[in-house]
């Protein structure tokens, strides 16, 4: 699942939707977990424009009354991310998706990869980072839902990263669950925050599996976590590469 995010967009990135172009603010955010609970950049959609917006990664359900309940319920159910094939079939996801679609920013993810090398006694979980070969900032939708604590006052947009089945590059790297966020290309991203859409069409873009051979991943140390460059590669010999089709990464 997509819970390790990277936004690093340098001075005079900008983006272009429904026919607009906005400048994005300097952001360095190398790594991000979303199992700190904090905001994160997403774009909101009008008929016409859109909006960059900092919101709450993890979905809170209107009916939860306060942070702390939010909080108590982590232990239960995880809501930073939202799978494609359950989104009708939730009471929490369905109206977000029908009413509150958004694209979540990124410059890359991170993943693990499970293999268990000659002699070893079990498998070893080895870091990647994931990007785009030719798109340094890109779109995953997304779903969000206003939400107000009841106890303090306190308004604010909640969101969870919609995840689809892996593409042949990500069934190599996440190859337990086989998922991946649902990256959109920019016809995608615009028709995702078009207000109206069907459902078919929704499920149709939510379930799209971004070009395997338009991406790129890599090794990193195993301690990104508490590094001061979570990006920096790293090699493991005994880690076999991956491939897809005649492409090797």
């Amino acid at each position: 699942m997509c819970y390790f995010n990277s936004l690093v967009a340098p001075n005079g990135a900008s983006i272009n939707l429904k026919g607009n172009t906005q400048k994005l603010a300097p952001t360095h955010i190398p790594l991000q977990s979303g199992f700190s609970y904090s905001n994160w950049p997403i774009i909101k959609g009008s008929t016409v424009d859109f909006a960059i917006e900092n919101a709450h990664w993890e979905l809170i359900a209107p009916w939860v009354k306060t942070i702390k309940e939010a909080e108590a319920g982590r232990e239960k159910f995880n809501t930073l991310n939202a799978t494609c094939e359950r989104l009708f079939e939730s009471k929490l996801f369905k109206p977000a998706v029908l009413e509150h679609r958004c694209l979540v920013l990124s410059t890359g993810f991170f993943e693990w990869r499970h293999y268990k090398p000659i002699g070893a006694k079990k498998e070893i979980a080895y870091p990647y980072f994931i990007s785009l070969k030719d798109q340094p900032l890109f779109y995953m939708a997304g779903i969000y839902q206003p939400w107000t604590d009841k106890e303090t006052g306190e308004t604010m947009d909640t969101f969870s990263i919609v995840t689809t089945k892996a593409n042949g590059l990500m069934e190599q790297i996440h190859n337990k669950k086989k998922r991946m966020p649902a990256i959109l290309n920019e016809v995608q991203a615009n028709e995702w925050l078009q207000p109206h859409l069907s459902e078919a069409k929704i499920i149709e873009l939510a379930s799209s599996t971004y070009n395997a051979s338009c991406m790129s991943a890599y090794t990193i140390d195993k301690s990104f976590r508490t590094s001061s460059d979570p990006l920096e590669q790293f090699e493991y010999p005994d880690l076999p590469r991956l491939f897809f089709s005649d492409e090797r990464f």
